[in-house]
């Protein structure tokens, strides 16, 4: 068995929660006719031979996931399978033919936007008979978290409620989604990135609808040279955070954007969770995503096919080619019937930009938002501090029990019943061992949002005796 990476981790915290289809990878990849399938079938089979990780499940064993083989190995299916994957059971990866419509559906654990570039190289080069070589192992290399911690505790505060027109943003939670695909003209601005002005851009926008504080999350990507040709999750969820002020010149806050960007890239290898104390996890780390890469050179490709679902409220995925930048914004109908005004927003100051950089940033349009309290995936405020214990704790004949295995698992002793789990090290990993071992000694299951919200012996206990 092989220990999962922080990012993977993660990932199957969330899976715990039921994201259904949200961390569903898709491609469709159109062949020639006749398609050969005895051809694509070996394809398939020697693509995962080099890409083991795609052939891998999900073990949790005491609260700890690590990888296995999958109980079946992966293989080309004529027959389109909907639901969601099993983690425990694997495999990771479906291939599905349809006619000359080869579906690629890839779980975000094993998989990211860069995998799909290099499983499309893999496989077409295989199914026209070319031997794939092994890969050599490459060690992992697990990122110190001091410098993250130290970077994050002076600039990270849970996202708030985002106004927009028709609605207000909210949802961290993954469910069913819509879609809207649309081309983006993005300027080149001396001294930024496309992607800069890009993002500077959308939190313009987004300041102009009252939001005085702006965050977005953004996948950015942790491959090593060494890690280029290989398929696996080698990315990292981190939040941008902008104040975008009335009358400041555009190429000014982008350029304080740049500067910020440059400063989380030394931090892209560590995951917010291992950096910031009691992050409760999300399956989006903001209400509004954005994840943007380069390539998708080959026309036969669908590179941005919809999963059906959407982590957040907003979450925008771009895809920047030869062809140009596509946009395939995926959003939460339930909290933005109508994305149009937003896209039409976006396009309008990328257009004003283009013209003239030192547009100033508009005054608000909409009202500030009515509350500012922080909102959970649900929609509810989250609580401040654990829930206070029952009289009589000290009698409580399932204090001893919780109190050992919470020694046993942070290795710290004595531990007193109002000692908060995240101030004595604690995190996610340990939160999981601690409930899978309350499970198996005590016959007792707490819901890690619960646990999140009451991180004491004296919390656990009070969710316990409701």
């Amino acid at each position: 068995m092989t220990e999962v990476s922080p990012v993977q981790h993660g990932i199957w915290i969330n899976e715990l929660a039921g994201a259904g289809s949200a961390y569903h990878m898709p491609l469709v990849i159109r062949l020639e006719a006749p398609v050969d399938e005895g051809a694509l079938a070996k394809a398939c089979a020697a693509l995962v031979e080099r890409h083991p990780l795609l052939g891998m499940a999900f073990a949790e064993s005491d609260g700890v996931p690590r990888l296995v083989l999958a109980q079946e190995p992966p293989a080309l299916s004529f027959e389109e399978r909907a639901e969601a994957f099993d983690l425990a059971r694997g495999p990771l990866v479906r291939f599905t033919l349809s006619g000359r419509s080869l579906r690629v559906v890839a779980h975000h654990a094993v998989f990211d936007g860069r995998s799909k570039e290099v499983l499309v190289a893999d496989l077409l080069a295989a199914y026209r008979g070319e031997v794939l070589p092994p890969l050599e192992p490459v060690t992992p290399r697990e990122a110190p978290a001091d410098d993250a911690r130290a970077f994050w505790a002076s600039r990270w505060r849970a996202p708030a409620e985002v106004l927009v027109p028709g609605g207000v943003l909210r949802s961290r939670r993954a469910g069913e989604g819509r879609v809207l695909e649309f081309p983006l003209d993005v300027p080149d601005i001396a001294g930024l990135t496309r992607f800069e002005v890009l993002m500077a851009a959308l939190h313009a926008v987004l300041g102009s609808y009252g939001n005085t504080t702006v965050v977005t999350a953004i996948d950015l990507s942790t491959r090593t040279p060494d890690e280029e040709d290989r398929i696996g999750p080698f990315v990292n969820e981190l939040p941008l955070f902008s104040e975008p002020r009335p009358g400041t010149p555009f190429a000014v806050f982008a350029g304080s954007l740049r500067a910020e960007l440059r400063e989380i890239y030394r931090h892209r290898r560590v995951p917010l969770a291992r950096a910031v104390q009691g992050l409760k996890p999300h399956a989006a780390l903001a209400p509004v995503s954005v994840s943007y890469r380069r390539g998708g050179g080959d026309e036969r490709v669908d590179w941005l096919a919809f999963n059906g679902a959407v982590r957040g409220a907003f979450q925008l995925q771009l895809l920047d080619g030869p062809a140009g930048l596509a946009a395939s914004l995926r959003y939460d109908a339930l909290e933005l019937p109508d994305p149009r005004p937003i896209v039409a927003g976006l396009r309008a100051w990328l257009e004003r930009v283009a013209g003239d950089p030192s547009v100033p940033l508009p005054a608000a349009a909409l009202p500030a938002a009515a509350s500012t309290a922080t909102l959970d995936s649900a929609g509810s405020a989250d609580p401040v501090g654990g829930s206070e214990s029952s009289p009589g704790l000290g009698d409580d004949p399932l204090l001893a029990g919780l109190t050992a295995i919470w020694e046993e698992v942070l290795q710290l002793s004595p531990i007193e019943p109002h000692d908060d789990i995240f101030d004595l090290g604690g995190h996610s990993l340990t939160i999981t061992q601690i409930i899978a071992r309350m499970r198996k000694r005590l016959n007792i299951e707490v819901e890690l949002d619960d646990f999140f919200d009451n991180p004491t012996i004296a919390g656990v206990l009070g969710v316990i005796r409701r």
